[in-house]
């Protein structure tokens, strides 16, 4: 618990001092975001916060020392290769197809060092399923980040959670990571709340997607079945995961490229057309995931009808969510 509490500290200092130096970076590197058609600001914005963010939780590894490096070394690497690809993508961008591949090559390089999804007996598919989780999940978080302080809430409420279990089931230094995390997270948002005065950007996101994902995949629970604490990554995650399947098959629909084409229709804009002021959106997002992240919590200890009760429930409630949202007042089809 004191290593908790210095890390956190330690990542939650750095972010807050970090942030503002970024934000007094960016426009001189042009790491700006342009107010469109498409995005809730009104003015140029930085969007260089995702360094701060990175370099808060990074440091905080490295303070850590070479053991903790060692056992997840990877996860760093992986993290740093995507956060530095979005980083390029925000100054210069970069085609869809060119960071699917990096997440891939991170996503393949956790399974290498032993990091990988093991719910299959074939190796083969438990590479595959661990570069689509990966994949998917850094994508969802980099989705989310469509309105100020949400995917910075949303993240810092993931960790939180996946902190909270690794004190349970003694995974001390994934457990560290998780809290470097959530103090990033909670530093960075003193100054992306909204009226939000910087951006996370891809690097931010991405970084925050690819280690959640592999948080979620290393986290271990030795007094129940995988049968069942499968599912406890994919309830914490569930919010991300719902918006952009979301997205995915709204896009569809209309004969639209998901990965390529930009829009209002992610669900916290649908909460705002029906209604809700961005703030009261973002705050109803994080008390959906705080529940989602309650229910992972009894699951990591439940049985295997009480875990699929509370998976099934989830995922009706889920494809309801699906349709409702796909309706007036939420969505209007343009």
């Amino acid at each position: 618990m004191t290593e908790y509490i210095f890390v956190f500290a330690g990542t939650l200092v750095l972010a807050i001092g970090a942030t503002p130096l970024a934000r007094w970076i960016a426009p001189r590197l042009g790491f700006m975001d342009q107010p469109e058609a498409r995005k809730v600001h009104l003015h140029p914005v930085p969007r260089l916060g995702g360094v701060a963010i990175y370099l808060a939780a990074i440091i905080a590894a490295l303070l850590l020392g070479k053991d903790y490096l060692l056992a997840l070394g990877s996860i760093l690497i992986g993290a740093t290769g995507v956060s530095f690809m979005g980083l390029i993508d925000d100054r210069w961008g970069l085609r869809p197809v060119v960071k699917m591949v990096g997440q891939a090559l991170a996503g393949s390089l956790l399974y290498a060092s032993g990091i990988y999804i093991g719910l299959f007996r074939h190796p083969v598919l438990n590479l595959i399923g661990t570069v689509l989780w990966v994949g998917y999940i850094t994508n969802a978080i980099n989705f989310l980040d469509n309105m100020d302080g949400l995917a910075a809430g949303i993240s810092a409420i993931a960790a939180a959670f996946f902190a909270l279990m690794c004190s349970f089931s003694g995974q001390y230094l994934v457990g560290a990571l998780s809290v470097a995390v959530l103090g990033a997270c909670l530093g960075f948002l003193f100054y992306n709340l909204n009226p939000a005065n910087i951006f996370m950007g891809d690097s931010g996101s991405l970084f925050l997607g690819f280690t959640l994902a592999a948080i979620g995949i290393r986290l271990r629970f030795p007094d129940n079945v995988n049968f069942v604490t499968w599912m406890v990554p994919v309830l914490v995650m569930g919010l991300p995961i719902f918006d952009t399947t979301l997205v995915i098959i709204s896009r569809l629909k209309r004969r639209l490229n998901p990965a390529t084409t930009p829009g209002k229709d992610h669900v916290s804009h649908r909460l705002v057309n029906a209604g809700l002021t961005k703030r009261e959106a973002v705050l109803t997002l994080y008390v959906v995931s705080f529940v989602l992240g309650l229910l992972a919590t009894f699951v990591t200890e439940a049985s295997i009808l009480e875990g699929y009760t509370v998976g099934g429930l989830v995922a009706l409630t889920g494809v309801y969510g699906l349709w409702r949202l796909e309706r007036p007042p939420f969505f209007k089809q343009p």
